[in-house]
């Protein structure tokens, strides 16, 4: 059960609520979902929760589209099968990337929803977090982050693979 007691605007603690929040935040989005990741370690990526909440953001909007950049893709790929399969079947919606070495150095990760509302753990070794609905200025900065971020990826994930 999720914990109501959230307050947007704030920093907040703790994995559980950290996960809540990120409901919250994928749940709010409507047309674009842009996310940025060490590895999907955590966040409950694999879990039926999160493949259900981004399943129905891309079967309720024939235009939304969701971008995922990870620093390394090998948890996905082994460790989120529900999620991975997404990207088999949203293909034409749903793009994962995989950065160079220089944007490793990120410690952070966030997610955008609708250029509207964001989630953004601080350092990804610890959960301490803030989410928001209503910070524009905040919200602009972690766009053109993320687009600097993109500018930083090798080739994106595939969900077959190529060759004999």
């Amino acid at each position: 059960m999720e914990n109501v007691d959230l307050k947007p605007n704030t920093i907040l603690l703790g994995e559980r609520n950290y996960e809540a929040a990120l409901n919250y935040v994928i749940t709010s989005a409507e047309k674009e979902l842009l996310i940025f990741d060490q590895d999907f370690k955590h966040g409950d990526y694999a879990s039926l929760r999160r493949f259900e909440l981004i399943s129905d953001f891309l079967s309720k909007n024939s235009l939304a589209q969701l971008t995922i950049i990870l620093q390394s893709s090998d948890h996905f790929i082994n460790h989120c099968p529900r999620l991975f399969s997404l990207l088999r079947l949203f293909g034409h919606k749903m793009t994962v990337y995989e950065t160079n070495d220089v944007a490793k150095i990120a410690k952070d990760c966030f997610v955008i929803a609708d250029k509207q509302s964001y989630l953004r753990r601080f350092h990804i070794d610890q959960a301490r977090f803030k989410y928001s609905f209503d910070d524009e200025a905040e919200v602009a900065a972690l766009v053109m982050r993320f687009g600097e971020l993109l500018d930083e990826t090798t080739e994106a994930v595939s969900a077959t693979k190529l060759g004999l």
